[in-house]
């Protein structure tokens, strides 16, 4: 049942497999617990710069996914996931050649 709010939470239609692999992600995630309600803040932060947080199709993660319309709302979204993940102590790593970040985890 969690698996599915989370899923609405992201805009996903929830289904088996669906379900299946946010369990995956919340596994492989350090804390998923501790960050998931920071995690869905962003999500509705960063639509308004067109950007959004995802499942991730190649890793066992979540993604933060930066489509802004402009260089400015790009680098804003940047700058957002920045001070987002300093703040509540989130580890992401940076897709290279690309505006992708993966969520890692809480950093004790």
């Amino acid at each position: 049942m969690i698996n599915e709010a989370i899923l609405r939470q992201l805009d996903y239609t929830p289904n088996e497999a669906l379900k299946e692999q946010i369990g995956r992600i919340i596994s492989n995630t350090t804390a998923f617990d501790k960050i998931e309600k920071h995690i869905m803040e962003l999500h509705k932060q960063l639509k308004v710069d067109g950007s959004y947080i995802a499942m991730s199709s190649s890793e066992d993660y979540l993604k933060i996914k930066i489509d802004a319309p402009s260089v400015e709302l790009t680098q804003e979204a940047h700058t957002k996931i920045q001070h987002w993940s300093d703040k509540y102590k989130v580890a992401t790593s940076k897709v290279d050649q690309k505006d992708t970040y993966y969520i890692k985890g809480f950093v004790h």
